[in-house]
């Protein structure tokens, strides 16, 4: 698929679930006002974050496909990378807030209205499972954090089926908060890891799929290369790679042969899935002031 149709596709399913989750974040306010249920009130508000980071995500997406600048030599892709930054950041603040307001309630609980909540999570299921499906297998990390946004309200808004369910037979009002607590401990859990992942890109870590000694595998294989020092490999936005590197060749060729040497040694950083590869070639002998390092 061409870079530009991917980058639509991805901003139109952002957008999409922005405005799915937008309207359903209102329609959970009332619902969780009118039933009495702290559960879809928590999941209202989580929703509510999710909106504001929706609408970043999609605002992001639209930067991040404008062309380099002075300003940003290499673009602006990695403003995609701090839109999820912010969503882990307001789904981890939403999810203490959550906690905050339904510990206390497991003490001293309240009986929700339970044939509310059971209308109210089958329309919860049916729109997030909707915008979850817009943004399911997204390439780019921000797709992937949207996504992990929606699939936490489906698996939410299941829990809240199983609970008001429960609760039209039997009066057991201490699953209402509970069921809200183990919902936040569930995305902090998981928010937790991706950003983690986002973290370390930002720090400029090496990506995940690729490492240090793959690389020096595969270019010291190049007929001629010795070795490998100064590589320097990150990402700009989990899905496009950047690789610097000095490549260490047998002494005595001549231009041409360097020329083929670095060819092939950035069509064997693009075989694993580097997008930019800017490779100096040096020969046997020669004195390199960074030389011993990576």
């Amino acid at each position: 698929m061409p870079a530009h149709a991917h980058d639509d596709r991805s901003e139109r399913n952002i957008r999409t679930a922005f405005f799915l989750n937008l309207a359903f974040t209102l329609f959970e306010f009332v619902g969780g006002a009118y039933t009495g249920s702290l559960a879809i009130t928590a999941d209202a508000l989580h929703d509510l974050g999710d909106s504001f980071a929706l609408g970043l995500s999609w605002f992001f997406e639209r930067v991040a496909r404008r062309e380099r600048t002075p300003l940003f030599s290499y673009g602006y892709r990695r403003f995609s990378l701090l839109a999820a930054l912010i969503n882990a950041v307001i789904l981890v603040t939403g999810s203490i807030v959550i906690l905050a307001g339904a510990i206390p309630r497991i003490f001293e609980p309240s009986m929700p209205d339970a044939a509310g909540m059971f209308v109210f999570a089958l329309i919860g299921i049916a729109a997030n499972g909707l915008a979850a499906l817009r943004v399911r297998g997204g390439a780019t990390l921000n797709e992937r954090v949207v996504a992990w946004h929606l699939l936490e309200d489906v698996m939410g808004w299941v829990a809240v089926l199983v609970v008001s369910i429960v609760l039209l037979f039997w009066e057991i009002p201490v699953l209402d908060p509970v069921l809200a607590v183990l919902i936040a401990l569930f995305v902090l859990w998981n928010v937790g890891k991706n950003l983690r992942q986002t973290v370390v890109i930002f720090l400029q870590g090496v990506p995940p799929t690729i490492t240090i000694g793959t690389v020096r595998e595969a270019l010291t294989a190049i007929n001629g290369g010795r070795s490998i020092h100064d590589t320097h490999l990150w990402s700009l936005d989990g899905e496009h790679h950047i690789l610097t590197t000095h490549i260490v060749v047998a002494g005595g060729g001549g231009y041409g042969a360097m020329r083929e040497i670095k060819c092939r040694a950035k069509e064997a950083a693009a075989g694993l899935g580097i997008s930019h590869a800017t490779i100096e070639i040096e020969q046997e002998g020669e004195g390199c002031p960074v030389a011993g390092g990576y």
